[in-house]
């Protein structure tokens, strides 16, 4: 792939990205930054209890826990006054769900669907999962970003066992393109078209100067939006990339993006997970740590908790949140959603966000990595037969 020279900030740079991601560049929104359950959680509940007409709730992961039950509380009794609430949860990611949540939000009057059920798909599609996460109330306000339902996402992100994670809450004219994501993942589970007033509301007002994308990416019908997106604003940089993402398995395209970067004096920081869910997915990472570390590209590994969180800051100026990791299966396989923000404020708040993540971090060096013992270079070599799956 050959990409364009184009530098963050010229004229053709906004109509470039719209184009290949196939989604406009909207003004006039608000977007706030909620770091960990202890912020995103309470946001949305109370946008949950606040609803007047309908909420649409599209989530990957859901399982046992206080803040699981509290959501599906408070979905149920939006129905029964009368809300029309839509949830939709993925057939694999949701699998640990209880049954009483989803039978409390059914009897209420909540309409509850699965996302590619196992049975159905278990010789076709069965790996192409929904990892979005997506909330909107009345069609005006949304978030979207990493975070599952669990009690591993409670909490600031800073203890053992509770995941740091980052979400966004936008408000404003790109909410819009956040609904459309859900309706279009909606339709093909249920085949029901969701439309009108209550879930496009007109008019949407400004809410602040925020200029934002929804970029929904889907492989199984042909989308790859998000890769191609990531890889012209890296090609775009030229001062500073602040990637934080917790699956770091990047192809050659990526690396030798990030690799062009370093050689325009581009200072690269990158924030992994220090410990992981999947073991095999950090040493595939791990592995190609050392083009990286040689190209001068600075490596850092999260230590207090899991790292969950999924951004990417570009020059101080171009910010995104989302569902996407770094590897094969975001790109090529998943339904996948990230917000993109064009706002130095936003940015540079993400840039301040990731310097605290970093004191929590240490820093991998190449003689560390080239040090590294017999079972890590062992384990990495296993995974090499399914790098491309993870």
């Amino acid at each position: 792939m050959v990409l364009p020279t184009l530098a963050l900030g010229e004229p053709s740079f906004f109509p470039t990205l719209e184009a290949y991601a196939a989604a406009p560049i909207v003004g006039g929104n608000r977007a706030d930054l909620l770091l960990n359950g202890k912020q995103i959680f309470p946001a949305m509940l109370e946008a949950i209890r606040g609803a007047q007409h309908t909420i649409t709730y599209a989530q990957y992961f859901y399982e046992d826990g206080p803040v699981a039950r509290d959501l599906a509380e408070a979905m149920a009794e939006r129905c029964r006054a009368g809300i029309g609430v839509n949830v939709l949860l993925d057939a694999f990611g949701a699998l640990s769900m209880p049954k009483e949540y989803t039978d409390a939000m059914s009897r209420s009057g909540c309409h509850v669907a699965w996302f590619r059920p196992l049975t159905q798909y278990i010789f076709r599609r069965y790996s192409n999962r929904n990892h979005r996460r997506i909330l909107v109330v009345d069609g005006r306000v949304g978030f979207t970003g990493g975070s599952g339902v669990s009690g591993k996402w409670m909490g600031n992100g800073r203890v053992e066992h509770h995941w740091r994670d980052t979400d966004i809450r936008i408000q404003g004219p790109a909410v819009e393109y956040l609904q459309a994501a859900f309706v279009e993942s909606w339709l093909e589970a249920t085949g029901v078209v969701l439309g009108g007033e209550p879930y496009f509301p007109r008019p949407i007002e400004r809410s602040g100067e925020v200029y934002a994308q929804v970029v929904k990416s889907s492989p199984a019908a042909g989308s790859f939006a998000m890769y191609t997106t990531f890889l012209l604003a890296v090609n775009s940089a030229q001062r500073s990339i602040h990637i934080t993402n917790p699956y770091f398995v990047i192809d050659e395209r990526m690396r030798d993006a990030l690799l062009a970067a370093r050689r325009r004096g581009v200072r690269v920081l990158v924030l992994v997970p220090g410990a992981i869910d999947h073991n095999i997915v950090r040493q595939a990472s791990r592995r190609q740590f050392g083009d990286l570390l040689r190209a001068g590209i600075e490596i850092y590994e999260y230590l207090p908790a899991l790292l969950h969180s999924k951004t990417m800051v570009i020059d101080g100026i171009w910010a995104t949140i989302g569902s996407t990791n770094l590897d094969n299966r975001s790109f090529a396989v998943n339904d996948e959603l990230n917000v993109i923000v064009y706002n130095r404020g936003v940015a540079q708040r993400l840039e301040s966000v990731f310097s605290d993540d970093i004191a929590h971090s240490r820093r991998v060096t190449l003689k560390e990595w080239k040090s590294r013992g017999l079972t890590a270079r062992l384990l990495e070599t296993l995974a090499l037969p399914i790098r491309d799956l993870l």
